[in-house]
């Protein structure tokens, strides 16, 4: 294994992590290079600077990157323009972070001359497939290590025994059996394991972080508006932001009124069902807000034929192929139905709900003077609709004739 001169990490700073930093130098007898990326989980990340510097990473070999507009810009937005769900309900909070976390750490290891990547994945979970087709895709040719595909440190006390018998620091509240485990950015929170585990079992109140219970939300609903502007949001009741202050905002109306929530059992890529709870408050309210703006500009075909190829484009996003070219054929296709999405849209927040109840465009395609039921004034011929129906039963009534119907 001495074939490795220097290695970047994902590093959170966490037991795991600083478990794996000490690991990688005795196992490999190589130089690491640390990388924390700063999403919007809302935690401080300076202590990783400093617990890496206790473990001996050298200061130039410390990143600490503040990648927050990044990622709302050039990976949530487009896939909220894509009107992403997989298997019809989950956001993608998680999926979406992992290729600019393993882009920003290809890059790294170009900038310091590093001639592996490794991250804290476990072997069972989706995260390891996420991260290591980015890694691959943006450098063919890199080593990649899995420290949970190679140790044998297979429990949280045995992790704990090598963080003792290698000095490494270990918290206080690591120390006792954890009840569940999270994962957070700006987009959303996740969490599984543990007390999640049994699918009959309903999520307890303690569970959530980035909501309010919703029944307890204000008896009040608050009425907020959405700008557009070729399919992204760019404005909050009329007021401009950038990318991430946006969906940071949106995250705080969704907080107060408990907006986001999903219990889910989803089927993950390694081929096991797993239970999550994941919260997603600006999330939810920005995805509804946006295929209301596209109810009024997007013409039948498209709107469709978007609807057809959201279910494929969000199983790529899950299983990891962001950088496929599948994917990227996709994107091109879906941002170009984009070109006409801009208007605003009126919501309503209510405990846990949220409802569109108005949108306006420049570009809209409804007609009011088409569809009213009063007197349209020869703006539609009512007759034309005997012969469209017909043509549309002449097969119906052929088979009908044969089969004696």
């Amino acid at each position: 294994m001495s074939d490795v001169k220097r290695v970047v990490l994902a590093y959170s700073g966490g037991l795991d992590t600083s478990v794996i930093l000490k690991w990688l130098k005795e196992t490999y007898n190589c130089e690491v290079v640390t990388f924390t990326a700063d999403l919007g989980q809302g935690e401080e990340l300076e202590p990783a600077r400093a617990k890496a510097k206790l473990m001996g990473v050298k200061d130039e070999h410390i990143f600490i990157d503040d990648l927050r507009d990044e990622f709302v810009r050039d990976y949530v937005m487009p896939m909220m323009r894509g009107n992403a769900l997989y298997e019809g309900l989950y956001l993608l909070g998680t999926s979406i972070a992992r290729p600019l976390i393993a882009k920003r750490q290809i890059e790294i290891a170009k900038m310091v001359g590093a001639d592996a990547v490794s991250h804290g994945a476990t072997g069972k979970g989706n995260d390891q497939v996420r991260f290591e087709l980015g890694y691959y895709a943006l450098a063919p040719d890199i080593r990649v290590i899995a420290p949970w595909r190679e140790w044998d440190l297979t429990s949280r006390t045995r992790l704990i025994e090598y963080a003792e018998a290698h000095q490494i620091p270990v918290p206080k509240d690591k120390r006792g059996e954890s009840p569940f485990s999270t994962d957070a950015n700006l987009l959303h929170t996740s969490s599984e394991g543990k007390v999640l585990e049994d699918p009959w079992e309903e999520v307890p109140d303690y569970v959530y972080s980035r909501t309010d219970n919703p029944e307890d939300a204000p008896n009040t609903p608050e009425i907020i508006t959405i700008d557009f502007e070729k399919g992204d949001a760019v404005a909050i009741n009329g007021e401009g932001y950038g990318p991430a202050a946006l969906l940071a905002k949106l995250n705080e109306y969704g907080k107060i009124h408990g907006i986001g929530r999903l219990d889910l059992v989803e089927n993950r890529f390694v081929g096991m069902k797993s239970r999550g709870m994941y919260e997603t408050p600006g999330g939810a309210i920005y995805h509804l807000a946006h295929r209301g703006i596209e109810q009024i500009t997007l013409d039948r075909g498209a709107a469709h034929l978007k609807d057809e190829l959201a279910p494929r484009y969000a199983e790529l996003i899950y299983n990891g192929f962001w950088f496929s070219p599948e994917r990227e054929m996709l994107q091109a296709a879906i941002d170009h139905s984009q070109t006409k999405v801009t208007g605003t849209v009126r919501l309503k927040l209510y405990k846990g709900s949220v409802i569109v109840t108005g949108r306006k465009s420049p570009n809209t395609l409804y007609s009011e003077k088409v569809v009213t039921f009063e007197d349209d004034q020869g703006a539609y011929d009512q007759r034309d609709a005997a012969g469209f129906i017909k043509l549309n039963a002449l097969r119906l009534r052929l088979l009908g004739r044969r089969d004696g119907r």
